[in-house]
């Protein structure tokens, strides 16, 4: 059998007049409510925010992406 409550100042409050014995063994599950807007609208991506930042950085090799490891390694540029 379960029980719905709330906390009150720390204390599990149950909603109903249920009495339990004290030492009675209990488990409290966190009640989360459903968001009604969806997350993806207050969370910006990745892009947004780093968009600030694309196209800073002038004088960079054109072929910078295909041969990153090159630039910062030394291995062998891919044609």
């Amino acid at each position: 059998m379960s029980y719905r409550g709330h906390i009150e100042d720390g204390v599990v409050v149950l909603d109903d007049d249920v009495q339990l014995p004290n030492g009675t063994a209990v488990n409290v599950e966190p009640v989360i409510p459903v968001l009604t807007e969806p997350v993806e609208d207050e969370i910006p991506t990745l892009y947004d925010r780093l968009k600030p930042f694309v196209g800073a950085v002038q004088g960079l090799p054109p072929d910078l992406a295909k041969n990153h490891d090159h630039y910062l390694h030394g291995a062998a540029k891919l044609s």
